[in-house]
């Protein structure tokens, strides 16, 4: 019994399990959908498609940084729960992960999973492997790739990753002094989240609609509209100092912005240094979290 690409393909939507698995249990099976099922989970293959359902939140952001290469990771893998987060297994595939998309360059999740690691074994079968021995499901969700002199900073054990791009010189970059500097960006934008790198970056519908805001506020407090827009200009500079890194006051030196620390740096070594971009995961924002009821769970195992 013949079969077609889009047989292997309902099969894998079916199963969870990779093309190259779905064709083999298809050639294997004659082309019975039903015997292909039954050869993938007999393999053990498709006993993940059964966790591929739950909701992962957990895990882990992580980064990675290769300083003689200049490229650096900073990618973040969900699991069911944070228990997880602390295994050995699970820790060293973000790990290969990582040092895959540093390697590899992919465009995105899904060309991450088609790569191969050293072992020639693709990161799609390593996470497939993963789900069934640990036992939860897990989802690499999201990476970013920077080449330059970059510099990483993870907080509270993986809660929040950052990776800041500098334009320097490189023997500027190779002092103490440089790798200080960057580190306390990294930790600043961890701390302070900050939503552009500076004023440029800003869209201009999002400062027009905080000038509407801020002019409808002035207005509400009575100013006439010459006053009100006189004073949006004085908020508008404390929008940016809220929103963009460069304009934060430096979270060490609350007298100086994190622009003019970075310019400070840059004098004492001798060579301008700048912020190019920034990118600052936290684990499991904007995903569902999975809503467990202990009283529940008890009950439901009594029964």
């Amino acid at each position: 019994m013949a079969f077609t690409a889009k047989d292997v393909q309902a099969l894998r939507e079916r199963t969870g399990c990779g093309m190259m698995d779905c064709k083999k249990a298809l050639t294997q099976s004659d082309g019975d959908m039903e015997k292909a099922v039954e050869f993938l989970r007999e393999k053990g293959l498709a006993a993940a498609e059964k966790k591929a359902g739950r909701i992962a939140a957990e895990g882990v952001v992580y980064a990675y940084v290769d300083e003689a290469k200049k490229v650096g990771v900073v990618i973040e893998v969900n699991s069911e729960t944070d228990f997880v987060a602390k295994n050995e297994q699970f820790m060293k595939f973000v790990d290969t992960c990582a040092k895959v998309v540093a390697e590899k360059n992919p465009a995105d999740v899904d060309a991450l999973l088609a790569c191969t690691d050293e072992s020639g074994e693709t990161v799609e079968a390593m996470l497939r492997d993963k789900i069934l021995t640990i036992g939860e499901n897990i989802k690499i969700r999201r990476f970013v790739r920077y080449e330059g002199h970059v510099v990483s900073y993870i907080h509270g054990g993986g809660r929040i990753g950052v990776m800041v791009k500098f334009d320097a010189a490189d023997e500027v970059a190779a002092k103490d002094e440089f790798k200080t500097m960057a580190k306390d960006v990294a930790m600043q934008i961890a701390a302070a989240n900050p939503a552009y790198l500076n004023k440029e970056s800003v869209p201009a519908d999002v400062v027009e609609k905080e000038k509407e805001i801020l002019t409808v506020q002035a207005m509400n407090e009575g100013k006439p509209q010459n006053i009100a827009e006189k004073m949006v200009m004085g908020r508008i500079a404390k929008f940016y100092k809220e929103v963009c890194l460069v304009e934060q006051p430096f979270i060490k030196d609350g007298d100086i912005s994190v622009a003019k620390h970075i310019e400070n740096v840059s004098k004492e070594l001798g060579g301008a240094i700048s912020a190019v971009s920034f990118v600052r995961f936290e684990k499991g924002e904007g995903l569902e979290k999975r809503e467990d009821n202990f009283a529940d769970e008890v009950a439901s195992m009594m029964k």
